[in-house]
């Protein structure tokens, strides 16, 4: 997962044999971006004050009344549902969401609008929501001939309603295809004659990003500056989605503020110059898993773990010889604190980081009487580490694997099956069960999909600059095929992957949407980080804005 993008002298110690060091792969990442920025935000800073708690309940119980008091059968309760839950104010309301949508199901009829915009919202919000609802209510927009009625083509609204509905599309359903095709090519071509720029953002925005793609924070962000400047907007929703991002965003400046004291303290920086430094993204990765203020123990936990999993990556990738690599992976499958005396000196305070962050878990946990969780937690960290040491022999051997090989062993190394269960472990409301944890680790097809995005979409673009083997290398070579052609076939895999992913997000479902959401959403930061670049590695430019905007800047009244 280590992307390395420049050469540099090895990390190295007085007691360091020189051909010790000759093994050793050289790489340097730029420092911190953020250094010790976030421990500027004290309880003095982020204090949430009465007056804001009241303003905040007032103005929830107005959209409330709105949401309850809006006829179920119109469309203007489609297009307030769709509203509050692209400002990222739709937790609030979840429960009366859920009520209206499900009538909103029951009473569904396909032959009730023709107007494309509208029936492609109608049609998306059921299948955001869970519900199977046929595809085939698309076909009355189509011609004699299968295409597209020349109405439709003139209806940019209506155009760009469709290509958002077209992303929630499930393999075997042609006609979602065939729009989602057309819709993304022909609002491309609109793109330059488009005069309303508060609609031309709006297009370029989706082209961009879908909506089935996006993180909700960091959607919602990008969602009010765009709301606020369409004439019909509603004051009211406006108003609330504001004071409601600040106040969330003074939680969550909190949050980091002593994660980054944890992390500074162990001095990760200094002691593994040859790892990246990254405890800020990692906590703006968790946050795109869950952001809602009930998550605040799972985002805690999942950001230690998350933290020193990408140590643990760069141990394994960049620096460990194969004796250290063993050592390490020996004491982590016995996790034992008393075998820290006999790793390297350089590993000794990642392994009782690890250790302690599981421990700081369990004590937590057992207060509920849930320590289970974390014990399926253990046995994800130890089957990834052990997928970590399998790739390391790899490397030392030079040993060219399979496509099958490759893919078995990666899939697990990608990180995604332990922290999508490491997700769960903190997570209170709703109960999450013991069958939940066994589901999970069963590497259910949801998990699957979630992990073959990870493995391709990291592979694409560490290709070539990577010191190690990659899919693209072996592909490649088996296929006797170009990079571009096999970067074409991944993206074939990638797009029949986000399809099963939203294949399990509907009805009859294997776990809870809640569950659900923890994995889509480590797979939406995925496709936000790995596109086109390294933005995790090199996280001080387009990540360095991206977290700017949702953890920095407030909303402006």
């Amino acid at each position: 997962m280590a992307e390395m993008y420049a050469s540099a002298a090895p990390f190295s110690t007085n007691n360091t044999d020189v051909s010790v060091q000759n093994l050793r792969r050289s790489v340097t990442y730029h420092p911190s971006v953020w250094r010790d920025h976030f421990l500027a935000y004290t309880n003095d800073v982020t204090e949430i004050t009465s007056a804001e708690k009241e303003e905040l309940e007032k103005q929830r119980e107005r959209v409330r009344s709105m949401v309850v008091q809006t006829p179920d059968d119109s469309t203007l309760k489609i297009e307030l549902i769709d509203a509050i839950q692209r400002l990222g104010i739709g937790y609030h309301f979840e429960k009366e969401i859920e009520e209206s949508m499900r009538k909103i199901h029951n009473t569904f009829d396909k032959d009730k609008d023709d107007d494309v915009r509208v029936l492609a919202l109608r049609f998306r919000l059921l299948r955001q929501q869970g519900y199977r609802v046929p595809c085939d209510v698309f076909e009355k927009f189509l011609d004699e001939e299968g295409k597209f009625k020349e109405s439709v083509m003139k209806d940019v609204e209506g155009m760009l309603s469709l290509y958002e509905a077209s992303n929630y599309g499930i393999n075997g359903e042609e006609i979602l295809d065939k729009v989602l095709e057309f819709s993304s090519s022909h609002l491309e071509n609109l793109l330059p004659q488009i005069t309303n720029q508060s609609l031309s953002r709006r297009v370029k925005e989706a082209l961009e990003m879908p909506i089935s793609k996006t993180l909700t924070r960091l959607g919602s962000r990008k969602f009010i500056s765009l709301y606020q400047e369409d004439e019909s907007h509603n004051e009211i929703l406006l108003q609330f989605a504001k004071l409601d991002f600040n106040v969330v965003q003074k939680m969550h400046q909190r949050e980091i503020h002593h994660i980054t004291r944890w992390w500074e303290d162990f001095e990760f920086g200094k002691k593994l110059p040859f790892a990246r430094d990254r405890v800020v993204e990692c906590y703006f990765w968790i946050l795109g898993v869950y952001f809602e203020p009930k998550y605040q123990t799972a985002r805690r936990f999942l950001t230690k773990v998350i933290s020193i999993t990408s140590l643990l990556d760069d141990i394994y990738d960049v620096y460990g010889t194969l004796d250290e690599l063993q050592l390490l992976t020996d004491a982590i499958q016995r996790w034992d604190i008393s075998l820290v005396d006999e790793l390297p000196p350089y590993m000794r305070i990642t392994y009782e980081v690890l250790l302690s962050v599981y421990a700081e878990m369990e004590q937590e946990m057992a207060k509920q009487g849930q320590s289970y969780r974390v014990q399926y937690a253990k046995q994800e960290m130890i089957k990834l580490v052990r997928a970590y040491m399998e790739e390391a022999k790899w490397c030392y051997s030079k040993y060219f694997p399979t496509i099958e090989e490759y893919m078995k062993l990666t899939l697990v190394s990608g990180a995604y099956m332990m922290l999508s269960t490491t997700s769960l472990v903190g997570m209170r409301d709703p109960p999450i069960t013991k069958q939940d944890f066994d589901w999970i680790t069963s590497e259910p097809p949801l998990l699957q999909a979630a992990s073959v995005i990870c493995r391709l979409m990291d592979d694409m673009v560490g290709h070539g600059v990577e010191q190690k083997i990659t899919l693209m290398d072996i592909y490649m070579k088996e296929k006797g095929c170009s990079k571009m052609e096999a970067c074409n076939e991944f993206w074939k895999q990638v797009k029949k992957a986000w399809k099963d992913i939203n294949e399990e997000c509907v009805e009859p479902r294997a776990a809870s949407m809640e569950i659900i959401l923890r994995v889509l959403n480590l797979t939406r930061v995925i496709n936000l980080l790995y596109v086109g670049q390294d933005s995790y590695g090199n996280s001080d430019s387009k990540t360095k804005n991206l977290i700017k905007s949702v953890l920095v800047d407030p909303l402006q009244y």
